[in-house]
């Protein structure tokens, strides 16, 4: 068994070490729109539940050369976004949206990706999706880094589900309808896969 003090490794070692242990990751596809109308759209597997009441949900963004990206400026800025959950049917376009392009173009043109107008925010989310989830920032931190923040952490509340209604049965989501993707390392990804039950002790 190795033993690694993360002190003595590059920012790299460390990233490996992170993305290849904690597998698998789910994917959120979010969309924001900037202060000029520009709609983006990006991928992020540094993703999950923060609670349940109210319905919270929480992303970790990664600043590039002390960047921001997109995204966490223009949640900071509107307050407000909407989360997609990445399937076999969208993987691909939303692959597309991860290419590097100036905040002036949209990644939602570049992947063909069709908008549809929410509910209670003024961000659109994309029609290919089965499921998404309207949020507005909770909080924001700026976390990580040696001189400067090394990413945001968003916790966003849930303020509207959409839910394909073919998945959807009393109240539960069919995880092999859902057919959801999962971040792994390089360019890997994994599907559901097996799935198995365990009775929780009483």
């Amino acid at each position: 068994m190795l033993s690694i003090d993360p002190v003595n490794n590059t920012e790299r070692e460390n990233y490996k070490f992170l993305i290849g242990s904690i597998i698998p990751r789910p994917i959120a596809f979010v969309t924001t729109q900037s202060k000029d109308g520009i709609l983006n759209g990006a991928p992020f597997s540094y993703f999950n539940i923060v609670s349940s009441n109210p319905p919270m949900i929480s992303l970790s963004i990664q600043r590039t050369a002390v960047r921001q990206k997109d995204t966490a400026r223009n949640i900071i800025e509107t307050k407000e976004f909407v989360v997609h959950i990445v399937d076999e049917q969208n993987v691909k376009k939303v692959n597309m949206t991860a290419a590097s392009l100036s905040p002036d173009q949209s990644e939602i043109e570049l992947a063909q990706l069709t908008p549809v107008n929410s509910v209670k925010v003024s961000v659109p989310g994309v029609k290919e999706a089965k499921i998404r989830m309207e949020c507005i920032l909770e909080h924001a931190l700026e976390l990580g880094g040696q001189n400067s923040p090394g990413c945001d952490f968003i916790i966003g509340k849930v303020v509207q589900f959409h839910i394909e209604s073919d998945i959807y049965e009393n109240g539960r989501i069919d995880p092999r309808g859902l057919a959801a993707v999962s971040r792994l390392a390089g360019t890997n990804y994994a599907k559901i896969g097996e799935m198995f039950s365990i009775e929780r002790p009483k």
